[in-house]
């Protein structure tokens, strides 16, 4: 009898605690993701946004819902205006090729297609019927030719951030704007200026302010009402609070069941953000590691913490996406001869009970990890792990069972990595390329990395072939020290010697060893390894990696999770939001 799936949960920024999720519609699903201001190549602020959100469409298809995501693109704007006329280009056509640069990092790092991708400019008749509305209702007043929403006439405003308007204080982030009846009103429309895109309006041509885009859009696409709304952590306030405003303010039946919301990226420990200098974006990663190592690696922090991105962290990411795939690669390769043989006479061979446990435990951890508020990193660090121990394990044996004994373990081989495939597709994980393709394009990256070439590493795998038949021993295991510096590790297997990425390493230690830190423990076989170079900023998670016998695990990553009870309302100044890369750099 098949377990039940246990519920699903999602922590609500609105009542600062976990809910059951459920939907208005049975069975159906809407879900609104603030997109990109398209002016600039995207960052890994945004790549954490928008891999967490797709795990959470992911999942909720996995989980039988019909859902429609809606994610927009911001084609007008301050930014991007201003990014044109400095290269002296047009702004639509500027905007228009971020956003394709945007959908490429996103294919790239396996984010499936939203539902629909509105623009901002092909919506501008639903965004002045919206003002309009808001005007009615007493809630908006116009200003030569600008349009302002009115917060005293909305009694409700800063339910979602937990901010009194009488907390703040005027002039103290913005200069205080005349022409607003409170410091604290916001734009709905932009009076026209010299030189910019405009479009006709009964308050004078202009443009739409930032907030009213998604208002508009959102209920166009999703109705007033709809399930999911979600951004990063920085779009709480102002952009979020004012999105309630202007919706309840247009149509007081408008509600959004959970606002879902994702942390922070820093780097080296030090917030990330352009004033800093310490910013990245998802091109200057991928030129050197593999999209999905990008993706593994902000999978093995929750979506809700705080993520600290280090060259040392990636690395170890990208180890622990070869490790995945070269035991796909191993466990095919060992089944291919015996596939058709356990089709044909593998009836009758039977799962033994410890396999059996192992396929039901993946599932079980998975189904409930993931519906413990997207708690990937329980599944990457934990669930994965023992699956692929698992499949090591039978492969030794494999090679020394009777024929019965051999289907019994194929049998199970098959079913198990057809779980794991499971698992690793609803993570977006499961690369459309085969096994032995993502090995290579690792060891690719690894070579330029390393400023190598293949043959490059096959010269000095030959020289030092030549120093160990000379017993020039040293030299030998200089060659090897050398290149595992380089992040190449070379492996004796048998008379012959392959090499595979590795973690790059310290080829000595200081005199005075840091912090008494230990070394790494090596499998048996292994030359040992020394213990990598840390960071400037040590990242408060990594320690020392303890390796099993003849396999390499899949690393901790994951930050501690805030937990609901310890959250308080996120407040992020205009200046915060300004300069910190998250969900959508408005």
């Amino acid at each position: 009898m098949a377990k039940e799936r246990p519920e699903f949960q999602l922590y609500n920024s609105m009542t600062k605690q976990k809910e059951i999720f459920k939907p208005i519609v049975e069975g159906k699903v809407g879900m609104y993701i603030c997109g990109v201001t398209s002016y600039d190549l995207s960052h890994i602020g945004h790549a954490r946004a928008y891999v967490a959100f797709d795990v959470l469409y992911r999942y909720l298809k996995y989980l039988g819902y019909e859902v429609v995501y809606v994610r927009n693109f911001t084609d007008v704007d301050d930014k991007i205006i201003n990014r044109a006329n400095e290269r002296g280009e047009d702004s639509k056509e500027l905007s228009w090729r971020f956003c394709e640069e945007f959908l490429s990092d996103m294919a790239d790092l396996q984010c499936l297609l939203p539902t629909h991708q509105p623009r901002v400019t092909d919506h501008i008749e639903q965004i002045k019927d919206m003002i309009a509305q808001i005007i009615s209702n007493g809630c908006g007043y116009a200003v030569d030719g600008n349009v302002f929403f009115s917060v005293d006439n909305f009694p409700s405003y800063g339910l979602l951030s937990g901010r009194k308007l009488e907390n703040n204080r005027a002039g103290e982030r913005v200069a205080v704007d005349i022409r607003k009846q409170n410091p604290f009103d916001f734009a709905l429309w932009k009076a026209a200026k010299p030189g910019e895109p405009f479009w006709d309006s009964p308050w004078g041509p202009g443009r739409p302010g930032w907030h009213i885009e998604c208002s508009a859009m959102s209920a166009h696409y999703l109705t007033h009402a709809f399930d999911i709304h979600g951004g990063g952590m920085d779009l709480i306030f102002p952009h979020h609070e004012n999105e309630i405003a202007q919706s309840c303010a247009a149509c007081p039946e408008s509600k959004v069941n959970y606002w879902i919301h994702n942390g922070f990226v820093t780097a080296n420990d030090e917030k990330m953000s352009k004033s800093v200098g310490n910013f990245f974006t998802i091109r200057e990663v991928t030129e050197l590691y593999h999209p999905l190592a990008l993706r593994y690696f902000l999978l093995g922090t929750h979506y809700r913490s705080p993520v600290n991105y280090s060259i040392s962290q990636i690395e170890i990411a990208s180890e622990s996406l070869f490790y995945i795939y070269q035991t796909l690669q191993d466990c095919a390769d060992a089944l291919l001869p015996l596939r058709e043989e356990c089709e044909t006479n593998g009836k009758k061979a039977r799962i033994s009970p410890a396999a059996q446990e192992c396929i039901n435990k993946l599932r079980s951890d998975f189904e409930t990890k993931l519906a413990d508020d997207l708690h990937t990193p329980s599944i990457l660090n934990s669930s994965l792990i023992e699956a692929f121990r698992f499949i090591n394990t039978s492969l030794n044996m494999l090679k020394k069972q009777q024929k019965q004994q051999q289907l019994s373990i194929v049998k199970a081989l098959i079913d198990l990595e057809k779980q794991i495939k499971d698992v690793l597709d609803a993570l977006g994980l499961l690369s459309s390329s085969t096994y032995n393709e993502v090995l290579q394009q690792l060891k690719l990256k690894s070579l330029k990395r390393a400023g190598l070439t293949e043959e490059d590493v096959r010269h000095s795998i030959e020289e030092r072939m030549l120093a160990r038949k000379n017993k020039e021993f040293s030299r030998g295991d200089e060659i090897r020290s050398d290149l595992a510096a380089k992040g190449i590790a070379l492996m004796d297997v048998g008379s012959e010697t392959i090499w595979r990425p590795c973690v790059p390493v310290q080829q000595e230690q200081p005199a005075v060893q840091p912090r008494q830190e230990k070394p790494v423990v090596q499998p048996p076989h292994e030359k040992p390894v020394v213990q990598q170079e840390q960071p400037a900023v040590k990242p408060r998670q990594e320690k020392p990696v303890v390796q099993p016998q003849h396999e390499k695990p899949v690393v901790q990553q994951e930050q501690p999770v805030v937990q609901p009870q310890e959250e308080k309302p996120v407040v992020v100044t205009n200046e915060q939001a300004k300069n910190h890369p998250s969900s959508a750099d408005k």
